[in-house]
């Protein structure tokens, strides 16, 4: 029996077999769930072929999650693969290379709302497309890069990921009484594609694993990937409002 035998699942943000979500779908359907993928734009067809290297090929729906449209049409597109989800992982971010990579005080406020929209609002907008389809029991679980701390290169993705991890905590709130679990892992730097777009990630990544009490490889989403998993399972039936730390131990050392 799996961890997540009968779970259907919506997975966001699988674009290579590198994400850190393509693991988590394939993990999942691994444990026993049933996932269903989404895409949109130039990248949909590149998540249908990467769908396909899954253990089980997965549906992929349109969703973009800036788009109130895609938004508003998100719970009928998933019913034409199932008549319900018991989970949804948020793997999605993007900020503009102008206010990253040491550009912190020449970020404009355009692309700064950009970084905000798309990798902040957009888990409270995924909640809530979703929310039809979730039931008492179910759980969203994002991804973030722990933001109590100013680090280099990462700018205003950073201050992104601060309002992706307040806004985790007010869905759990809001969502709580409804039965439905909103939660994060904070996972080390790892070598993903949308890592590799970051200017000078290699400053954010260096010395962690001489820093990281069990160490970290960078090119291992598995451990990051079992915890989504472990979060989405019926084993963290009271938790929510939760940070997972997927790091190594790093976030709890000091200098």
């Amino acid at each position: 029996m799996g961890l997540l035998d009968g779970k259907k699942l919506l997975v966001t943000g699988v674009l290579m077999d590198s994400s850190i979500a393509f693991h988590v779908a394939r993990l999942a359907q691994e444990e026993g769930a049933e996932v269903v993928l989404t895409s949109f734009g130039r990248q949909l067809r590149l998540t249908q072929a990467i769908a396909k290297r899954l253990p089980q090929a997965a549906p992929v729906v349109e969703l973009d999650a800036t788009s109130a449209e895609d938004l508003a049409a998100l719970a009928d597109r998933v019913r034409e693969h199932t008549d319900h989800l018991d989970g949804v992982v948020h793997s999605i971010g993007f900020a503009p290379q102008s206010v990253m990579g040491g550009n912190f005080l020449a970020g404009e406020w355009d692309d700064v709302a950009t970084a905000l929209h798309v990798s902040a609002y957009s888990l409270k907008a995924l909640a809530v497309a979703a929310r039809p389809l979730l039931g008492r029991g179910s759980s969203i679980v994002g991804l973030t890069f722990d933001a109590r701390y100013a680090w280099p290169v990462y700018d205003w993705m950073g201050v992104a990921k601060a309002a992706f991890e307040s806004t985790s905590r007010y869905l759990a709130r809001d969502l709580g009484p409804e039965g439905i679990r909103v939660n994060l892992v904070s996972a080390g730097p790892v070598r993903t594609t949308a890592a590799k777009s970051i200017p000078g990630f290699e400053a954010m990544e260096g010395g962690w694993p001489e820093r990281a009490p069990l160490g970290w490889d960078a090119h291992d989403p598995e451990p990051t990937a079992r915890a989504v998993a472990a979060l989405l399972s019926d084993w963290f039936p009271a938790t929510t409002g939760e940070i997972v730390h997927v790091d190594g131990g790093f976030h709890a050392m000091g200098l």
